[in-house]
């Protein structure tokens, strides 16, 4: 017997010693999936740190997959295979009516939403030595637009059909597209992200990209056709090829997680998630805009029940636990 307890100390000495963390409440579940989008892309980075930070906060080990972005991450978190995903507010507003790709008509109700994440701003670029010189020269153009389950993907043809401008759209993950605008394979890049979108960070690695104005008219237009967007701007020097303000649209992403995650467990992500902003922001500067004030940007997806007491408890100035 004597023997038996020396050895568990040793085990957990050790365990101790490597910085294994233990999940706080036995009825969490083992793992935890966050759903992304393809490399290259913002949600894809933000999501390998904040698994990062929720494994050690945590103490079970989370993971992020690689997606084709929230069209898919909402099918996969109804069907139980994913328990954390990102989601645009517009595509997230369309499964839950049951109107977007893949749901047949079929309202997806098993997300809830967690925390703000940043806003997706609509970003229309070409290399600096293209002919291609405004939104509306993009008639006839090949333009990559991403996974086909990524809100570029899902909005492109609509917005491009508001717009008049008729042109063939090229799917696939969004670093092997933004090497085929680099080869003149494609003409443009159609990319609906947080900035600094890190395909364009890499982009400019070897040379200027040139950002298509979005004209006042044309943001009228859009927002008539899609009132979920929301007047959106990159501010200068976030790329190096942008000296000025670039005017777009966008929408809200939101981290959603199925609504039958424990309380407790989610209200311990949210707690993660704001105390550590400062190392998701390290990984991606997107990140800034995490914060609990931007909890009002969603306006119609209903929050997890840890999630509000969360907001409740914060917003009183308390300190109450998750149950």
């Amino acid at each position: 017997m004597r023997h038996i307890c020396r050895l568990v100390s040793v085990l957990a000495a050790m365990l101790l010693s490597t910085g294994v963390a233990f999940p706080a409440d036995p009825n969490w579940p083992a793992t935890l999936v966050i759903g992304t989008a393809s490399p290259g892309g913002t949600y894809f980075t933000y999501g390998e740190g904040l698994a990062k930070i929720l494994t050690r906060e945590l103490g079970i080990p989370v993971s992020a997959r690689a997606t084709e972005g929230p069209v898919q991450n909402i099918a996969l978190l109804e069907k139980g295979e994913i328990q954390l995903a990102f989601a645009t507010l517009g595509v997230a507003l369309q499964a839950w009516n049951g109107t977007g790709a893949g749901s047949q008509g079929k309202p997806f109700r098993e997300m809830r939403a967690l925390f703000p994440m940043y806003d997706t701003p609509f970003q229309l670029v070409v290399m600096h030595g293209s002919i291609i010189q405004s939104v509306a020269d993009l008639a006839g153009k090949r333009i990559g637009s991403g996974p086909q389950g990524g809100t570029t993907a899902t909005y492109m043809p609509e917005m491009l059909k508001a717009l008049k401008i008729e042109a063939p759209l090229i799917y696939g993950d969004w670093a092997d597209l933004a090497q085929q605008l680099r080869t003149g394979a494609l003409d443009a890049l159609a990319v609906a992200a947080g900035v600094p979108f890190p395909s364009f960070l890499d982009l400019e690695t070897n040379g200027k990209l040139r950002f298509l104005n979005v004209t006042a008219q044309q943001i009228a237009v859009l927002r008539l056709t899609h009132p979920e967007l929301q007047l959106s701007t990159v501010p200068p020097g976030i790329y190096a090829s942008l000296p000025t303000p670039y005017q777009t649209v966008g929408l809200f992403n939101f981290a959603v997680g199925r609504m039958d995650l424990p309380d407790n467990l989610v209200y311990a992500i949210l707690d993660a998630v704001f105390s550590h902003q400062d190392e998701l922001i390290g990984t991606h500067p997107a990140a800034t805009e995490t914060v609990p004030a931007n909890f009002t940007r969603n306006m119609f997806l209903p929050f997890h029940n840890g999630a509000d007491r969360w907001y409740r408890n914060h917003a009183a100035g308390g300190t109450e636990q998750g149950d």
